[in-house]
C-alpha cells in the first residue's frame, strides 16, 4: 500500500496530464497493487457472503479519469482509488462493499449509494412496513461502534406516497450506505486486510436487508 499512497499523494500535488504522463509507469504499478488488493478482498468476502460469487476485480474498480465536462473542478484525475465489490461489479444494483483509498481521507463501507428511484422506493417501502428488522441492524452495538449511523443526505420532508409513522426518519434517506474511516497508518499495517474484512462482516446484515428489499 506504500506505493499506492505515495502515488496518490504526488497526484494530489500535480493533478495535470503532463505529470501523469511522465509518471504513468508508477500509476500502472499502483493500479496493479490495488487490483491485487481487490482480488484478495473478493476471496475473503466470499468466505462469509457467498452471494457475492466470483466477480472480476477490474469490473469492480472505478476509473481514475474524471469527466470534467460539467464540473467546475477541471482536474483530469481523481485523487483516489475506489472499488465497489458486488455481484456484477461496480455497476451492480446489489448492495455491496466499497473501498476508497485516498491520502488522509480513506474509508470503507458500502450498501447502496445513489439508487435509482424504483430501488429506493422498494427499500423505503420495506422499512415502512417492517421497521423493526431494520432498526435491530442499525441500532446494534457493533453497527453503531463501526459506522455510527447511515451515511448521506436526507429529504427535509417525508417521501411522496408515504404517510406519517414513528420512524419516518428511516425512510427520508436518499442513500442507504455506511462509512468507516481508515488513517494512513492503519492502511499500512500488516493486518489491514483483516481489519477491512471485520468491518465488512459487521456490514453484511445491512447489505442482506437491502438486497432482500430489492430482489425478494
Amino acid at each position: 500500500m506504500h506505493k499506492i499512497l505515495s502515488f496518490l499523494n504526488e497526484l494530489q500535488q500535480n493533478n495535470n496530464r503532463d505529470w501523469f504522463k511522465s509518471n504513468e509507469k508508477i500509476y500502472k504499478e499502483s493500479r496493479i497493487e490495488f487490483i491485487n488488493l481487490i482480488s484478495k478482498l473478493i476471496i475473503e468476502i466470499n468466505k462469509f457472503d457467498s452471494n457475492l460469487g466470483y466477480v472480476e476485480p477490474k469490473e469492480c474498480i472505478f476509473r481514475i479519469f474524471r469527466d470534467v465536462r460539467f464540473s467546475k473542478n477541471k482536474e483530469p484525475y481523481k485523487n483516489n482509488f475506489g472499488s465497489f465489490i458486488a455481484s456484477g461489479g461496480r455497476k451492480s444494483s446489489f448492495a455491496g462493499y466499497y473501498i476508497h483509498i485516498e491520502p488522509d481521507a480513506s474509508f470503507i463501507g458500502g450498501g447502496i449509494y445513489m439508487p435509482p428511484s424504483d430501488i429506493l422506493k422498494k427499500i423505503r417501502t420495506e422499512i415502512y412496513e417492517n421497521p423493526d428488522d431494520f432498526k435491530s441492524i442499525i441500532n446494534s452495538k457493533e453497527f453503531v461502534n463501526t459506522f455510527g449511523e447511515i451515511y448521506g443526505e436526507k429529504l427535509k420532508t417525508k417521501p411522496k406516497g408515504f404517510d406519517d409513522f414513528p420512524d419516518m426518519d428511516l425512510i427520508r434517506y436518499k442513500h442507504y450506505a455506511v462509512v468507516h474511516p481508515f488513517s494512513n497508518n492503519e492502511i499500512l499495517e500488516n493486518d489491514f486486510i483483516n481489519n477491512i474484512i471485520n468491518v465488512y462482516k459487521t456490514q453484511k446484515p445491512f447489505n442482506d436487508y437491502l438486497n432482500n428489499c430489492i430482489f425478494e
